[in-house]
């Protein structure tokens, strides 16, 4: 017979629950699929404390405290973007991390320097903040899905390091 693999929403749920971590997410290109995620899980309460879809530029001035400069100055699809989308979800929140995800899902809205299927994702902690970006293909279903999946990836990747770093 074989062995039930947890999914990854469940081990990230176990990680986060085992570190007592809370976390905050912005979400925008991916519309709140990272949030579905983290909560599909039972007793994700005690970590997950709230979810915030920031699409316009407009919501992650005001509700995230994003400058309006960054915006204009490098897109609200760029590395500096996601990285005071994720230090304002965790600031406005109060958790211990805050995670933010600002891309281009596509079809339509892509550039040649930031082509459909562009994502800037940024984890926030108390220490640092961390960001990648990534260049995702296939349709705005795919594109969405993917950027979820290296959401759920890069909280697992810090919580490991900092069960690593406990022992």
């Amino acid at each position: 017979m074989k062995e039930k693999r947890n999914s990854i929403e469940e081990e990230v749920g176990q990680l986060l629950t085992s570190l007592k971590i809370t976390i905050a997410v912005a979400e925008s290109c991916s519309g709140g699929l990272i949030c579905h995620r983290l909560t599909s899980v039972s007793g994700s309460s005690r970590y997950f404390e709230r979810g915030i879809i920031t699409y316009s530029n407009r919501s992650k001035v005001e509700m995230l405290g994003v400058p309006e400069d960054i915006i204009d100055k490098h897109g609200a699809v760029s590395r500096e973007t996601a990285v005071a989308m994720a230090e304002g979800v965790r600031r406005l929140a109060s958790t211990d991390l805050g995670l933010s995800v600002t891309g281009i899902a596509g079809p339509t809205g892509g550039s040649p320097e930031k082509p459909v299927g562009t994502v800037f994702m940024a984890l926030s902690s108390k220490e640092k903040t961390v960001w990648k970006k990534y260049l995702f293909e296939g349709d705005r279903a795919s594109v969405t899905w993917k950027t979820s999946e290296m959401a759920l990836v890069q909280i697992r990747e810090y919580c490991i390091m900092r069960q690593k770093r406990r022992s």
